[in-house]
């Protein structure tokens, strides 16, 4: 009993001396100048890469063993200039460094030069060459940052994928949009003072906020407390998109009554931007509310609304560059003296959130959000049944056009020179021409209809969503986080009149292909201003989820494991019964019994269950080196857009029309397998990052619609691209060095190769009887086919796949900096048409392949072009000043300083979608339907002021 008493003494002193022998590092962070305590910086080791992040009240403690010895702990956290403490760890000591001070980063480049230089692209989703992964984000990887602030403008996409394959969450609630996947960035445009509270998850790493998609996660966190008290004023002037900004932010932080607020005014304006007449009218209203009930609860409260209007750019040949240059845009022309644009984009989508955090205990958290976004998106465009096409660039127009024109003679140089010279001393927009074609047509009593109409294609959704996250520490090695979600859209899809254009007759609602009604239900409707005409449809998309993710940390290793379900649910209702989608129902003996309405009433309940599994690793060979790897398989829906082939009259969706399937094209998920593996070096001095990737993307849909000119017919077309199967395989590489305690070198890299991986099938459809005259016209107006495709090996079109940058920084003791990188663009394709790569190219109108195809010729004329390489080089520099307790300074940017004239991508037009169309046009002296292109901005500038107190 005696021999048992000590030995129990014995383990007890053990224990408590082992206790009492804790080696701790701790410590707390303050604002040197308001002497705050600053939450979420992160605390570094240099030497092992252990990291920590500072609490709600500035304080952190470090869970894992530190080695013993001198140390160097790097303080850092976005807006604050980074700072360096050495300390000495001593083995059962506590090191126990309180208020140790950041200051903020009165430059402010990296917060305001990212979204500068990508403004355009923040706010245009009409295409998929925006990139989401690092824009607006919190990452400090060299490779994010350069493809964020240098890449964008060249319409670089990260590893060659569009936004739709990364989410974007605002206080965790997804805003990819249902039909396009992609984030709509105008929704909280010129708000950049309020949105900076991010939390960037690359590529397959793990989110606290949802499982993400192969781009990663951004989560803008809006909670009022997390504002740093005071204000900012802020005026900016630029020739890009807008000509002036003015922003105005207030917050008082968390004040002794448990309340915060935070409020933010913006607008944004300018007759044109770097193209012509592109005007700019954005406002934005931001206000977050926030009351602390106790310790454990807290309330927040969101609302962001950011209208805008901008118009539009026009894609261009180089025919027409060559005649008026990169700034030409033939959507505008003069009309009371003033340039009057006919594509405005309008975007006006309140959003409006409810958030509830609940701290269940010290490591866990439940923070539950409720939203509510509504609003409407509208671009306007000319309508002109009847009358000619308004376009001052269209093809008849040019001299390409009369140079094809050959006869006996030649081609007709004089039409050409006289096209040239009417083009290059006008080539806009005849708005006036207009107003007198209807006038005129107001003194015929036998035309009810307008020869040209301004009209808006409208969208107008509601969404409601819900999220809750779940986030615990189960212990110092081991986090839990996971989440459900649920989102449910409404979403009013209609043509609107805006403007009658001096008419008072209205204008009828008739095909002018097929001359069938547009809606049965209203027969001969004529539409006057704020009616709605040619479509008008309802989409429904229900969708709920949730994830669980579980993550590992030790000395040598840390890794991961999530996965997610998804159920989605879409649906279409037909308002209209159009007369091109109403078919006659016969019975054996020929006589009509009946009618199939393939319109209107509501459609087949589409269903997609998706899921996904990922995990991750990172070893740490030492405090220098480690290797990251993350791989991850997942399957999703199809974005409503590409669900359905022609929403606006059928209820047909990929692989079904008029309930018959087609033979080998369905409907389903998505499927994504991603992989990347990553060296990573960093030291006091040099930090690099080498990446590998591979991504494979099977059975995706790509819906599109243009007007084909084919050797034996014409015809506006709706093409659906289905079961597409894409690779995307490269390497990325960024690194910086602090050469100096004032100079850095930076420089980055992305090598890729993207294409299609192999050849699917191509859905037409057309209102036009005899342009797929093949399959024969059933008196109803619309026609229809399929064929199969040879894409295989075609390269996947979408900004540059070969994208290197050089750079350096200078920033001074004093409190101004200077910055230059020249930026390395290649591989950069066309777009393909789909149609033009099928066995629709080597038909004639009977069915039969062309007498005169010549396989050697035709593998020439379809060979991909791709876009010549460029070289632009950005300067940036500023400098700011202390005053008292206030911060003033400006920085400015100069863009493509050597006013290098290139193209960022472009597109086949479709219109010669067959062997000999193509090839004559190839054959004249200019091409009539060469590719159209985007160009990127020539010189251009940026200039930022601010007042922050």
């Amino acid at each position: 009993m005696k021999k048992s008493f000590f030995i129990f003494l014995f383990g007890m002193f053990s224990f408590c001396t082992i206790f009492a022998q804790e080696t701790v590092v701790k410590g707390s962070v303050k604002d040197a100048v308001t002497d705050e305590f600053i939450p979420d910086v992160t605390i570094t080791v240099e030497e092992t890469g252990q990291t920590e992040t500072t609490d709600g009240f500035g304080q952190f403690k470090f869970s894992q063993p530190i080695p013993f010895g001198e140390q160097m702990l790097k303080i850092s956290k976005i807006g604050f200039l980074t700072k360096r403490y050495p300390i000495i760890v001593n083995e059962g000591k506590t090191v126990d460094i309180q208020d140790m001070t950041l200051e903020v980063d009165r430059g402010g480049q990296i917060d305001l030069f990212t979204i500068t230089l990508s403004e355009e692209e923040l706010n245009d989703d009409s295409n998929g060459s925006d990139n989401v992964s690092g824009l607006l984000s919190s990452s400090r990887d060299v490779f994010q940052r350069t493809a964020a602030f240098e890449f964008s403008p060249s319409f670089f996409r990260v590893r060659g994928l569009d936004s739709d394959n990364g989410n974007v969450l605002i206080n965790g609630i997804e805003m990819n949009k249902f039909d396009t996947g992609r984030p709509q960035w105008g929704n909280w445009g010129g708000l950049n003072d309020v949105v900076r509270n991010q939390e960037f998850s690359q590529g397959l790493t793990p989110s606290a906020y949802a499982f993400g998609g192969v781009l990663g996660t951004t989560n803008i966190s809006t909670r009022a407390s997390a504002y740093r008290e005071g204000g900012q004023i802020t005026y900016s002037s630029s020739n890009r998109s807008y000509t002036n900004r003015l922003m105005a932010k207030y917050a008082t932080g968390l004040m002794e009554n448990g309340w915060a607020f935070t409020l933010m005014a913006g607008r944004r304006w300018g007759e044109e931007g770097f193209q012509d007449a592109t005007l700019y009218d954005a406002n934005s209203l931001f206000a977050a509310i926030e009351k602390k009930i106790n310790d454990k609860h807290s309330i927040n409260f969101t609302s962001i609304y950011a209208p805008n209007r901008r118009g539009r750019t026009s894609p261009n040949t180089q025919e027409v560059v060559d005649l008026k240059g990169i700034k030409y845009n033939e959507y505008w022309g003069y009309l009371d003296g003033e340039k009057r644009n006919s594509r405005i984009r309008e975007i006006e989508e309140p959003i409006l959130q409810l958030s509830h955090f609940w701290d269940i205990s010290s490591k866990t958290s439940l923070n539950t959000t409720v939203a509510y976004q509504f609003g409407k998106r509208a671009s306007s465009r000319l309508d002109f049944p009847g009358g000619a096409n308004t376009s001052p660039a269209y093809y008849q127009n040019l001299p390409s056009f009369h140079l094809s024109q050959i006869n006996d003679d030649g081609p007709n140089y004089s039409a050409a020179f006289l096209a040239q010279q009417e083009f290059v001393n006008d080539g806009q927009l005849d708005w006036n021409s207009l107003f007198e074609a209807n006038v005129f047509d107001n003194t015929n009593p036998n035309n009810p209809s307008a020869a040209y109409v301004l009209y808006d294609d409208r969208t107008d959704d509601k969404t409601i969503s819900v999220t809750s996250l779940y986030n615990t520490e189960i212990n110092e090695n081991i986090l839990f986080n996971g989440g459900v979600n649920y989102r449910r859209l409404r979403s009013e899809n209609f043509a609107e009149v805006v403007d009658l254009l001096g008419s008072n007759t209205g204008i009828s609602n008739t095909d002018a292909f097929s001359q069938q009604d547009f809606d049965l239900l209203n027969p001969n409707q004529v539409a006057g201003i704020g009616d709605k005409f040619r479509y008008n449809f309802n989409l429904y998309a229900e969708e709920i989820g949730g994830f669980a993710q579980a993550q590992f940390k030790y000395n040598k290793i840390d890794f991961f494991v999530a996965a997610n379900v998804t159920k989605t649910e879409y649906q279409r209702e037909g308002v209209y019964k159009n007369g091109n989608q109403v078919f006659d129902i016969t019975n054996d003996d020929n006589d009509v019994i009946g009618e199939f309405d393939n319109s209107s009433g509501k459609g087949k309940k589409l269903d997609f269950t998706g899921y996904g599994v990922k995990g991750g690793f990172t070893y740490k060979i030492s405090g220098k080196h480690l290797i990251d790897v993350n791989a991850g398989y997942l399957t999703q829906a199809p974005n409503l857009r590409n669900t359905y082939t022609n929403s606006r009259e059928s209820q047909d969706y990929v692989g079904v029309t008029r309930g018959q399937n087609f033979e080998g094209v369905e409907i389903t998920e998505e499927k994504i397998q991603s992989l990347d593996a990553s060296y990573i070096f960093r030291s006091t001095i040099v930090k690099a990052k080498l990446t590998g990737f591979y991504t494979k993307i099977e059975d995706a849909n790509e819906v599109s619609f243009f007007f084909a000119q084919g050797a034996t017919a014409s015809g506006f077309i709706q093409e659906t691209l289905a079961g597409v199967d894409k690779k995307h395989i490269g390497a990325e590489f960024g690194i910086e060095a602090q050469i100096t305690p004032t100079i850095k070198l930076k420089g980055a890299a992305s090598v890729g190769e993207y294409t299609y991986d192999n050849n699917p099938f191509v859905y037409l459809t057309s209102t036009s009887d005899d342009f797929l005259d093949r399959s024969g016209d059933d008196g109803a107006g619309a026609v229809e086919e399929i064929f199969q495709t040879s894409i295989k090996d075609y390269k996947v079109a979408g900004g540059p796949q070969r994208a290197y940058s050089v750079g350096f920084e200078y920033r001074d003791p004093d409190y101004w900096w200077f910055g230059a990188t020249s930026n390395f663009f290649s591989n950069t394709y066309v777009d393909i048409s789909p149609l033009a790569r099928s066995s629709f190219f080597t038909q004639d109108s009977d069915g039969n392949t062309f007498a005169d195809y010549d396989p050697t010729i035709a593998r020439e004329l379809l060979r991909q072009e791709e876009i010549e390489h460029y070289m632009v080089v950005n300067l940036v520099g500023g400098k700011s000043w202390k005053v008292g307790d206030k911060f003033i300074g400006f920085f400015a940017s100069i863009g493509n300083v050597l006013d290098k004239q290139y193209i960022t991508g472009g597109f086949e037009q479709g219109r010669t979608a067959d062997f000999r169309a193509l090839r004559d046009d190839n054959a004249s002296s200019g091409r009539v339907f060469a590719p159209k292109f985007f160009f990127g901005r020539g010189a251009n500038y940026f200039l930022n002021c601010y007042v922050r107190f």
